[in-house]
């Protein structure tokens, strides 16, 4: 069967016989539409017809099967016959009546979401296929297992805001969530890769088709930390107020402009040109790896290792995070908010040189366009915080809100986040960056989700003998930058 993908029509469920036979269908009548046929063309019509003809036997074989099933249970059944449109078996394959079980259409639809072999292709548009990705992926999310509530939404508001035309984190999240590949993933995260079963292996296989990486396993999705921390919240501040998206390739690419120019125009007049300017801000994606070593003893009494090795990779993560995401230096790294915004018009000097003083958070205040202030945020160091206390005798009452002890400080009025990579003190010798404040969506922090991790069997010492330790190694990739430089401002005490 050249037109096939190389099974036997017997191997065919009901659904992917009836599949199968539209797309010969659709071939069929492509080929009829020529005005002549060559010799390929009529090689293929033969083949195309002859298996037509196989699939239609065995989807008739399947039907008689399951009306010889349904008789079967109505005589042993007491409580009479079955209706036509339910299945005996609930995992046959079968399609449940949609109008007898109008419930179950989606749950019979996708009842499978990762076999993607009933994913019909030929004469649909990209489009329709890209839906259909996303359905299953979606479908998929609900299913997968080792997965919270929270992840789960995550996933899924992930798959419905990111997504892009031509699917590609729904078909991964499709390749790395089923319950074989997680399986797969397990064994081979704690050296068992040789106990694998033929299912399991084909889905690292289909995994692994979608990275160009060559060597490492990617991370399920359901244990991806891209996905945790999207679920259970971030420790680094500077991520829980900054606009997260996630980027499908090497590089992020945004859409920024100033404000649109309005004008008053007179009656019966040529309204004037008050279109805006667009930039197309980007944002490369940086690798980050880690490595986590455990002991062959502590491997083996470990219960759920894979779940403890998706915890402690997150943690790692986001604590590598915290740094960059305040002072990286965007050389294979992300930029860091105080790296993005050093050198700009963004900065404010303080007013005393070599002196930190009330005046100097006013003047920050003041420096920030009234149409950011809605949204803004302080950003500093804990020891900086606790010299705007010291200000006044009053603890800093003249501008520090504290509301009470289950609600996040505020300064002016304004969530003050902490950062403890920002400066926590002045020097007289240096530039003192020590407050940011402004509308923290300026700040893009583009996620790629796809972590890969390697096995490494055996750790060996300075004398190339073993440790009796195994470790993982783990890479994923991430970057950050500014995309409106003017929504921030920086205060430097120089």
């Amino acid at each position: 069967m050249s037109a096939n993908d190389g099974r036997k029509s017997t191997e065919y469920s009901h659904k992917q016989a009836l599949n199968r036979m539209r797309d010969i269908q659709d071939e069929i009548e492509r080929i009829g539409g020529k005005e002549s046929l060559n010799g390929e063309d009529e090689t293929h019509w033969v083949e195309l017809v002859r298996e037509f003809e196989e699939l239609d036997g065995h989807r008739k074989n399947l039907e008689r099967a399951s009306d010889i099933a349904r008789v079967r249970a109505a005589l042993d059944s007491p409580h009479g016959a079955v209706e036509r449109g339910t299945s005996v078996n609930p995992d046959d394959g079968y399609d449940l009546d949609p109008i007898l079980n109008p419930d179950s259409v989606e749950d019979c639809r996708f009842r499978n979401p990762w076999d993607l072999s009933e994913v019909r292709t030929f004469s649909r548009s990209k489009p329709e296929v890209a839906a259909e990705f996303r359905a299953r992926a979606i479908s998929a999310i609900e299913k997968m297992g080792a997965a919270s509530d929270s992840v789960r939404e995550a996933g899924t508001s992930i798959i419905e805001s990111w997504d892009d035309g031509d699917s590609r984190i729904a078909r991964l999240c499709l390749a790395t969530s089923s319950p074989e590949y997680l399986r797969a993933w397990s064994k081979c995260a704690s050296g068992r890769g040789h106990m694998i079963s033929t299912e399991e292996q084909r889905a690292l296989e289909r995994a692994m088709s979608l990275t160009d990486a060559q060597g490492g396993y990617l991370v399920p999705f359901q244990l991806d930390p891209t996905v945790i921390i999207s679920a259970d919240g971030s420790r680094n501040q500077i991520r829980q107020v900054a606009r997260q998206v996630i980027a499908t390739g090497d590089l992020w690419n945004g859409v920024s402009s100033g404000a649109v120019s309005w004008s008053w125009d007179a009656e019966a007049t040529e309204v004037s040109d008050d279109a805006p300017t667009f930039a197309q801000p980007s944002i490369p994606v940086h690798k980050a790896a880690g490595f986590i070593p455990i002991s062959i003893e502590a491997l083996e009494d470990e219960a759920n290792v894979t779940a403890e090795v998706a915890r402690l990779l997150a943690f790692g993560r986001d604590v590598l995070e915290a740094e960059a995401f305040t002072t990286g230096s965007g050389a294979g790294q992300p930029t860091g908010i105080v790296t993005a915004l050093t050198g700009t018009p963004s900065v404010v000097t303080s007013t005393t040189t070599d002196v930190f003083a009330a005046a100097d958070i006013y003047k920050l205040d003041a420096a920030l366009p009234a149409r950011y202030r809605a949204s803004s945020a302080w950003l500093g160091n804990r020891s900086i915080y606790n010299l705007v206390r010291q200000f006044d005798t009053q603890g800093g009452a003249q501008m520090w809100e504290r509301i009470g002890a289950d609600v996040p400080p505020q300064l002016l009025g304004r969530p003050a986040l902490e950062a403890e990579d920002m400066a926590g003190s002045v020097t007289a010798t240096a530039e003192n960056y020590l407050l940011v404040y402004g509308d923290f969506n300026n700040y893009v922090i583009a996620d790629r989700v796809g972590m890969q991790i390697e096995f490494i069997p055996h750790l060996v010492g300075t004398n190339r003998r073993p440790t009796g330790q195994r470790g993982w190694y783990a890479y994923y990739r991430v970057g950050a930058d500014t995309v409106n430089d003017g929504g921030l401002r920086m205060l430097n005490v120089t």
